[in-house]
């Protein structure tokens, strides 16, 4: 994105202007607004040029330019792109097997890490879609507190897939994750530093002196 036209670049007969503060000066003769800016130690930046006539507004474009990159940074810095992981099962898994996969299930959706669950089907398994189908409703109302159907179950040749997202967002997750972490330093670091105070004082026993007979 190219920079906007900031003082003597703006090559326009007159502008609407906008003050420092956001108020509206009104339309006013190109020279002018340059010398209200000058005036101001200001900067006259057009910030809308496609406008009839353009918009201009009086700031401290250095300013701005570095706050923008800041916010740009910061942006660019809590940006965490949505992994997509996937949990395979076959339509007569066992009760252990369908426990051990939901619970994966369940650590991605609380990661804020998107599922797509994929059920394969072989042989004369192929003929039975509604055993994968029923499959997949029944894990999606098991992890429904952490998650939902972004993607409803579609056959996909011999597999059938399900996409599953996550109800918190990735940096969400995370934020949470690290509060998590920080109370359990804190407890931990609490627990370490308790000591018990009461000591005993030690026994000390006189041996009896001897008399003179």
């Amino acid at each position: 994105m190219s920079e906007p036209r900031i003082n003597d670049r703006i090559r326009v007969p007159e502008v609407r202007l906008v003050g420092p503060n956001g108020e509206q000066v009104g339309i006013v003769r190109v020279e002018d607004a340059l010398r209200l800016a000058q005036e101001a130690d200001l900067d006259l930046v057009e910030v809308a040029p496609t406008a009839r006539p353009p918009v201009c507004k009086l700031m401290d474009f250095g300013k701005f330019k570095y706050e923008a990159a800041l916010k740009a940074r910061e942006a660019r810095k809590n940006q965490i792109n949505t992994v997509i992981k996937e949990i395979k099962l076959r339509p007569k898994i066992d009760p252990h097997d369908y426990g051990t996969k939901k619970g994966h299930v369940v650590r991605f959706l609380k990661a804020g890490d998107k599922v797509k669950v994929t059920i394969m089907f072989r042989g004369r398994e192929q003929s039975r879609p509604e055993l994968g189908y029923r499959l997949l409703q029944r894990l999606a109302e098991d992890v429904a507190e952490l998650g939902f159907v972004e993607s409803a179950p579609k056959q996909d040749g011999r597999n059938m897939i399900m996409v599953l997202g996550p109800t918190k967002k990735k940096a969400e997750a995370k934020a949470e994750e690290r509060r998590r972490r920080s109370a359990d330093d804190a407890l931990a670091a609490e627990a370490g530093t308790t000591t018990d105070e009461s000591v005993e004082a030690p026994v000390v026993t006189e041996a009896p002196v001897p008399t003179e007979a």
